[in-house]
């Protein structure tokens, strides 16, 4: 699946998998995202071999997009806020890398990861 755009000069397409990765990317640079999560309960995803692909649910509709973000956290993180950092930096990083409309982001908290980092 991909999104199409006509310029006067040719076409511009970009796939599910671009912006997947972008998504990912920003997802996992907010403070208390511990890991992408695999969505649960769909077994096309679970066998995908991309993880972006497992983690990243794009549905794109007259060209605006909404955007599924499965996660875990690391223990002690406050989920609504990183829940709503998540969901700014996503929209945010696809709407200005790709021009495509963010209609909403949704983020799934799967799982919490209670491991402290090395050294700490």
């Amino acid at each position: 699946m991909e999104k199409q755009i006509r310029e006067p000069i040719g076409n511009l397409k970009i796939s599910h998998e671009v912006i997947a990765t972008i998504a990912s990317f920003a997802a996992r640079e907010i403070e208390g995202v511990a890991s992408m999560a695999v969505c649960p309960g769909n077994i096309k995803r679970f066998l995908s071999r991309s993880t972006t692909e497992r983690s990243i649910h794009i549905e794109l509709t007259d060209d605006v997009a909404a955007i599924d973000v499965y996660v875990n956290l690391r223990y002690g993180a406050k989920i609504p806020v990183v829940s709503e950092q998540i969901q700014r930096s996503v929209k945010e990083a696809v709407q200005n890398m790709t021009g495509i409309v963010v209609a909403k982001v949704n983020v799934f908290v799967v799982g919490i990861d209670f491991e402290e980092k090395a050294g700490a």
